[in-house]
């Protein structure tokens, strides 16, 4: 699907040289990619101490072997 974006030129280029990236659709797509795994760790972080743990689980006791 062919796109016309206004990218700042000066960012653009910036972020391809330090991404060692070829392309200007490389760079974008890398951008973005690297955009959406940001946002998802930041929802899995939101979620840290909301889980009730069972006091009774002994992750130790099933290491055993019988």
């Amino acid at each position: 699907m062919a796109t016309n974006l206004a990218i700042d030129e000066v960012l653009l280029s910036l972020a391809q040289k330090v991404g060692g990236l070829k392309t200007k659709k490389e760079t974008v797509n890398a951008a973005l990619k690297e955009f959406i795994q940001r946002r998802n760790q930041e929802e899995i972080i939101k979620l840290f101490g909301t889980i009730d743990y069972d006091p009774r689980y002994d992750y130790k006791q099933l290491r055993k072997r019988s």
